[in-house]
């Protein structure tokens, strides 16, 4: 009896452990590399699902840099359209880009907000 409490317990607290986790933690974020880009302008597309719903999305195409400064073209979606001249932080697998976080200029590493810098001017 006293056995069973325990192991009870401890999957109570597992189970609760993995709900704040999963709650908490962008699954997208694990395993990637970031990369910095200024907005620029966003093509707007219109399409429709299987069931024939239209909606509408924001394709990007920026340049990116790591915070050592290394370039890499970026290609990704967004439901809404993007404030022009933000700075978003960008996480990239393998397959393209997973998830995007708006960040100050303060939050960017100098070599990336260097090279930033220049592509705007």
């Amino acid at each position: 009896m006293k056995k069973t409490m325990i192991f009870g317990g401890v999957l109570t607290v597992l189970l609760i452990g993995f709900i704040i986790f999963i709650q908490n933690v962008n699954i997208n974020r694990l395993g990637t590399d970031q990369y910095f880009v200024q907005v620029q302008e966003g093509t707007r597309v219109e399409d429709k699902s299987d069931n024939g719903e239209k909606y509408v999305y924001y394709e990007y195409n920026l340049e990116g840099f790591d915070k050592e400064g290394a370039a890499k073209a970026l290609t990704f979606r967004a439901h809404k359209e993007l404030r022009k001249d933000a700075y978003l932080r960008v996480y990239v697998k393998k397959t393209g880009v997973s998830s995007y976080q708006e960040v100050q200029a303060s939050e960017l590493p100098e070599p990336a907000k260097q090279k930033l810098d220049a592509l705007g001017k």
